[in-house]
């Protein structure tokens, strides 16, 4: 929960969120994925022929924090690269949950997935940011931008 003044400054109020286009080689998973659900994104995607957000990632590590299907869903589509929302991890208005009842997962738990080969399971951490005066997932602060497929390879 939320406890201090501090940690209700939205994520906004941070610094300025950058956007990139980065190989895929270059970011660093933390969790495994879903095969089923990975396929049926891919199928999705190149559908829509566009990806429409980016994914999330540590400006520091370049550990993914949220987006590993849309990063294996271009994989398998043949692309090289993808857009990217870097944020500071380290800010106290991104924080970590589980999506698994009775898991426990922090952001020291991340980092060490994502800097090992040791990859938690897939859907384990849920990222959340304080946007807009309250705790939402972190797709609230990734930015849409329905980037055409073809440009990606």
């Amino acid at each position: 929960m939320l406890q201090s003044k501090e940690s209700l400054r939205n994520i906004d109020a941070c610094e300025p969120l950058e956007i990139a286009l980065i190989e895929l080689t270059k970011l660093r998973a933390h969790e495994r994925v879903d095969l089923a659900h990975l396929k049926q994104l891919a199928r999705e995607i190149e559908s829509d022929k566009i990806l429409k957000f980016a994914i999330a990632v540590d400006k520091d590590t370049r550990i993914i924090l949220d987006g590993h299907h849309r990063l294996g869903a271009l994989r398998e589509l043949g692309c090289k690269r993808i857009p990217v929302t870097f944020v500071n991890y380290r800010e106290s208005q991104i924080k970590v949950k589980s999506w698994r009842n009775g898991y426990k997962v922090t952001k020291k738990m991340v980092i060490e997935a994502g800097l090992s080969k040791k990859k938690l399971p897939p859907k384990t951490s849920k990222h959340m940011v304080v946007a807009n005066g309250k705790l939402e997932h972190i797709l609230a602060i990734e930015k849409k931008v329905d980037f055409p497929l073809k440009r990606l390879t």
